[in-house]
């Protein structure tokens, strides 16, 4: 989905080998590094700088430094052995330098230094044998020259076979196709520019590839703040019009006395908690009004999110429509249309599971029942919104653990019915941040209360030196009919990482306690998955040793203890997640955390956490403000999209001014077609949410 581009920003969007001194050998090289094309230069944010404005004299220098040096060309050493280096004496008034060169040739020296001549010569000094060396000077000028190199030096991401002096060389020649397109207008308010100190987006631009100091790059620099915010505001500009598009978009009005809902409420073996009411009520106004419904469902560990769906299903059923549920794997998706078989068979709707594993026969059986309308209900992965799968009607799309997609995945769901409603479930408690920046096209709603009888998990934080007393301790569990998970962080030993291995960790307990024991990891494929988490639920196993694949998707609510290796390794969210396994019934649950010491500041902070608290939005935030955006919730689990020159740690506020700017601008501006509205549609396209136009022109 995207929309067409504006003629004056072609020149951007050209290929870097049209720059001048990049050919077919180097491309590949740059792009591998920045991107291929002339705009990926631009918005590539310097990784660091060198300042070469540093000039001591050579008396003055110190070594493991970075300095330039006006110097005077002595005598050259060239080695009679090429293995050895090739040496030149340079001095000044104060000293002498040595200049070294491996695998050079005499003649290529002499031209550069030409003896009794002056040389401005830049790089890092270091001392040998009492004597100041430079070895490969990164630049070799002419004084005349001396303008050619920066006096801060941008440094950029590289790749094998490609130097600094290649990339800024390559960013400098994007800039000055830049510099020959039309002015962009102003997209941010004028006002608001004006209070922070703020240059225009080009300016800051030059500034940040050409800077004056090395400040001009760092992320609190007024520079990087502007550009930061400008692509902070760019993403949150196509998150509110799809929100916009989202709200004025005509959904089904779902009007109906809710006969199949009171059937699976007197169907449950529980009462519902106050907040699944709450939240099922938003739900069914949502899908009760003339727009579709775009919602996000929070629910923490053991919350009943699954509950919830049940009853949004059996709502949309007695509409006459059909509900997809998606879930991010098989093993949770078998397990997501068992537990919904039994909430909504009280209301004698059909529920099915469809994954890659039904084939032929079956598969065309599944298929038929879908488009003839005999299945009400259901479940894949993302499989399900394949061309192949065609739905009688569609009119509710659930997805489960959402934060493996973005919100342009969400779009596409909508073309499988007749503008369904959309559930999107989450059992990570989001920090507010993240909800802002994956989640602001959907209106959100909170599970944060557990099921009555459910008690509190009992979390204690243990030394590995006292592995052997917790292996005596799971016997004694064992014996009185109890269940365990034990979670490693690796599947097999590395030399690399001194971390215990499932596969290790299961030989050692099965030699204890024989076949009680069960192995589960991601290698495996899904009908090993499957068949070894049935096998626990059933109690064949009364331990199960598994990486954090357990982390969703395996349900035993007999499992009363979980054991997590080396917890100092894991972020609090994923801690939270893994502890959610057990304290799944009225039992109680404990979870021990076990850690190698010695523990750093933050990493015994994550585990004082986990032992305080079990409230999973609290978690969320700490995890935030102990680990940081980049690392929340493991690398790229977390839905956070990769940012060129935003940081969310540094650049919070200015989210939150984002979120409210964008949103305010789409409700004065809808279409963007005042001044600002234009350019902002040129920044969209810069930053390549320009599917927020796409949706635009549609609605």
């Amino acid at each position: 989905m995207s929309a067409i581009r504006p003629q004056h920003l072609f020149p951007l969007f050209a290929d870097i080998q049209t720059l001048s001194g990049v050919g077919p050998k180097t491309a590949p090289l740059i792009e591998r590094a920045m991107g291929g094309r002339i705009k990926d230069l631009l918005l590539t944010a310097p990784t660091g700088a060198i300042d070469r404005s540093n000039r001591p004299s050579i008396a003055n220098a110190l070594a493991g430094e970075i300095g330039t040096f006006l110097v005077t060309v002595g005598s050259h050493i060239a080695p009679t052995n090429r293995n050895r280096p090739y040496k030149i004496n340079v001095y000044d008034k104060t000293g002498e330098m040595e200049i070294i060169y491996f695998k050079a040739r005499a003649p290529q020296m002499e031209q550069l230094f030409p003896e009794g001549t002056e040389r401005l010569i830049s790089g890092k000094t270091e001392s040998f044998n009492a004597q100041l060396q430079m070895t490969h000077p990164d630049y070799v000028l002419d004084p005349e020259k001396a303008d050619s190199m920066p006096a801060i030096e941008p440094l950029y991401p590289l790749t094998a076979g490609l130097s600094q002096k290649m990339a800024g060389k390559t960013v400098r020649a994007a800039h000055s196709v830049f510099k020959t397109i039309q002015e962009t207008g102003e997209w941010l308010d004028r006002s608001f520019v004006s209070q922070q100190n703020w240059t225009g987006f080009q300016e800051s631009l030059k500034t940040l590839h050409n800077p004056s100091h090395a400040v001009d790059i760092k992320a609190e620099s007024p520079t990087r703040r502007r550009l930061a915010y400008d692509e902070l505001f760019a993403k949150q500009l196509a998150i509110a019009l799809v929100r916009e598009s989202t709200r004025r978009a005509h959904g089904r009005e779902f009007q109906h006395d809710g006969h199949y809902v009171q059937d699976v409420l007197n169907g449950a073996p529980f009462k519902p908690t106050n907040a699944q009411s709450r939240a099922f009520e938003e739900i069914k106004k949502d899908m009760q009004s003339p727009f579709r419904m775009a919602r996000l469902l929070q629910g923490d560990v053991g919350a009943g999110k699954t509950f919830v769906a049940a009853l949004a299903a059996a709502y949309a059923a007695e509409a006459g429509v059909q509900t997809a549920l998606m879930a991010p794997t098989e093993i949770l998706a078998r397990q997501h249309a068992e537990t919904l078989k039994q909430m909504l068979e009280p209301a004698g709707l059909t529920v099915q599971a469809i994954t890659g594993r039904d084939k032929g026969k079956a598969r065309n059986a599944l298929n038929s029942g879908l488009e003839a309308g005999y299945i009400d209900v259901v479940v894949g992965t993302h499989a399900l919104f394949q061309d192949s799968m065609t739905f009688k009607d569609l009119g509710l799309v659930i997805i489960d653990e959402q934060h493996r997609f973005g919100v342009r995945d969400r779009l596409r769901l909508s073309d499988k019915g007749r503008s369904p409603d959309l559930l999107v479930m989450t059992a990570t408690p989001i920090p507010r941040t993240l909800a802002l920046t994956s989640y602001g096209d959907l209106d959100s709603v909170k599970l944060d209360e557990k099921p009555a009888g459910r008690k509190p998990i009992e979390t204690r934080i243990l030394p590995l030196q006292r592995l052997d007393d917790v292996i005596d301790g799971i016997g004694r569990q064992i014996k009185d009919g109890n269940q365990v998970y034990w979670v490693c962080p690796l599947v097999e030993e590395s030399e690399l990482v001194d971390l215990t291995s499932a596969e290790d960790r299961h030989r050692q307990l099965t030699a204890i306690y024989g076949d009680k024991v069960g192995l589960l990891h991601g290698r495996m494929n899904g009908q090993e998955k499957e068949q070894i988490s049935n096998d626990f639920k059933a109690g064949r196993y009364k331990v199960l040793v598994a990486t954090t694949v357990i982390e969703v998707g395996v349900d035993a609510p007999d499992a009363t203890i979980i054991v997590i290796e080396h917890a100092e390794r894991f972020g609090l969210a994923q801690l939270h997640q893994l502890r959610g396994r057990v304290g799944r019934s009225d039992k109680q649950s404990s979870c021990l955390l076990l850690y190698k010491g010695p523990l750093s500041i933050s990493g015994k902070a994550r585990l004082e956490i986990m032992r305080e608290s079990e409230d999973g939005f609290l978690i969320a935030e700490k995890d935030w403000e102990l680990r940081g955006s980049g690392d929340l919730l493991g690398a790229r689990q977390s839905g956070l999209p990769d940012y060129a020159f935003a940081n969310l740690d540094k650049h919070k506020s200015l989210l939150e001014t984002a979120v409210q700017d964008a949103r305010l601008l789409v409700q004065n501006d809808p279409e963007l077609k005042s001044p600002r509205g234009k350019a902002a549609r040129d920044l969209l396209f810069l930053f390549e949410q320009d599917y927020g136009i796409a949706l635009m022109r549609a609605g």
